[in-house]
């Protein structure tokens, strides 16, 4: 086998975003993990397209954009809002960055 046979591997820095250079990944992390969690409580619920439109105050096509990770057009504060209507609490905690050199960063945590 020659080296061209080996595949180059690269570690992640635990954001997928980041990883391939998007701008703002942060924001991009923390709203894929919204729509994740939202999507999941629509499946426990059982909700279909519609039942999820009318709970969650948008349209169908909204909502089906939602579902298969087109976020764009989504804000964060609009996603905190469907979480609340699927009977969700949102705590937001603001704290210094622990070290000087250090990047602030964006957690999203999910308690049960």
């Amino acid at each position: 086998m020659t080296n061209s046979q080996f595949l180059e591997i690269e570690e992640s820095s635990g954001n997928i975003f980041a990883d391939l250079e998007i701008p703002n990944p942060d924001e991009y992390l923390t709203k894929a993990k919204l729509a994740n969690k939202i999507c999941e409580l629509i499946n426990q619920k059982n909700l279909n397209l519609t039942q999820s439109a009318q709970l969650l105050g948008g349209k169908e096509a909204n909502i089906s954009d939602l579902m298969t990770g087109k976020l764009d057009d989504f804000s964060s504060e609009t996603l905190f809002l469907f979480l609340n209507a699927l009977d969700q609490e949102i705590e937001i905690v603001i704290k210094p960055k622990k070290l000087l050199n250090q990047q602030p960063t964006i957690k999203v945590i999910f308690c049960n």
